[in-house]
């Protein structure tokens, strides 16, 4: 069992398999330059893989795969089975802007892959346009409907922003319904790459909008979860992935791996250490120290709450997944 060090248990995996990505959303990266880290950078699928199976071996009962776009990284789908002809049994779920997803969702489903976030911020043709820099709606909707086609859970994430499509959260939220999926709404998180004139909505905020049709009920949060759950009248449950607020990292129980080898103990902050030399020697044991020191420094909490001096943070999303 891995467990940090303020007594969390720590149970689920995000590798970033690559920062690349072919959006450049406001909210992220809007003035990223299009170039990548070199291959000869990155770590292959073998290695990632070495470290994924100490991961499993300690106690990871849930692995997601992220990016930038996950699905730029070639053979995607060999890496995702390799972790489930390991452990059958792990909850692997993937974190996609959808793009690309009609190639590729039957290969992956077929692969092992359980589940996956999928992005949409918007049901508008010219205001998806404008949040990711470039003409996405129709791809990304085919790719929405190849997902549950091919037998994939698929979940909804949607930046919620003012001004920009606080006037979708009920569309939004009733085209998720109606295909039977939950969505996510999620609170901006400040960050130095993103557009500094957007303004996010808080979980209050989403929340007055949709009650301005629904009587909402609050539904509680999950242990683990990121999200504070809530639900319609007829049993919809939607949920609010809320960062600023003061529990938001009570019940934390995930690290990151970034496609260069750096484990990151906090999506907040830019703490991390290298795996990159052990794995490369197939060093098991060296990984699993790293590990294990990574985790000790794990931060109680982040600074997006509200009323804390410095609420933005100079993390690279991209690099992270979120």
């Amino acid at each position: 069992m891995l467990i940090d060090g303020h007594g969390r248990v720590v149970d689920y995996l995000r590798i970033s398999v690559t920062q690349r990505c072919n959006f450049r959303c406001k909210y992220c990266m809007p003035k990223t330059p299009f170039e990548w880290t070199p291959k000869e950078n990155l770590l292959s699928f073998e290695e990632l893989f070495l470290f994924v199976k100490v991961a499993i071996d300690e106690g990871v009962k849930k692995i997601r795969i992220t990016g930038g776009e996950p699905l730029l990284r070639k053979d995607l789908d060999s890496f995702i089975r390799m972790i489930h002809d390991y452990k059958s049994d792990i909850d692997l779920a993937l974190t996609t802007n959808g793009y690309m997803l009609k190639h590729y969702a039957r290969s992956l489903k077929d692969a092992g892959l359980k589940r996956l976030n999928m992005s949409l911020d918007s049901l508008k043709i010219e205001k998806a346009k404008f949040i990711a820099q470039k003409s996405v709606l129709h791809e990304v909707l085919t790719g929405f409907e190849a997902a549950l086609d091919a037998g994939l859970k698929v979940k909804i994430n949607t930046v919620a922003l003012k001004g920009v499509n606080d006037d979708e959260l009920i569309s939004l939220l009733e085209f998720a319904k109606s295909r039977d999926c939950q969505i996510r709404f999620i609170e901006h998180m400040e960050n130095m790459h993103a557009d500094d004139e957007l303004k996010g909505m808080k979980a209050a905020e989403i929340l007055d909008v949709i009650g301005q049709k629904y009587k909402v009920i609050s539904d509680g949060k999950l242990p683990t979860s990121p999200a504070s759950i809530y639900m319609l009248e007829d049993g919809y449950k939607f949920g609010i992935i809320d960062p600023h607020k003061h529990d938001f990292c009570e019940s934390c129980n995930r690290i990151r791996l970034t496609a260069e080898g750096f484990l990151i103990p906090c999506l907040y902050f830019e703490d991390a250490m290298s795996i990159k030399d052990a794995v490369k020697a197939g060093d098991v044991k060296g990984a699993s120290e790293v590990l294990r020191k990574v985790l000790q420094n794990k931060p109680e909490k982040n600074r997006w709450e509200a009323g804390v001096a410095n609420e933005t943070s100079s993390r690279a999303f991209y690099q992270t997944g979120g």
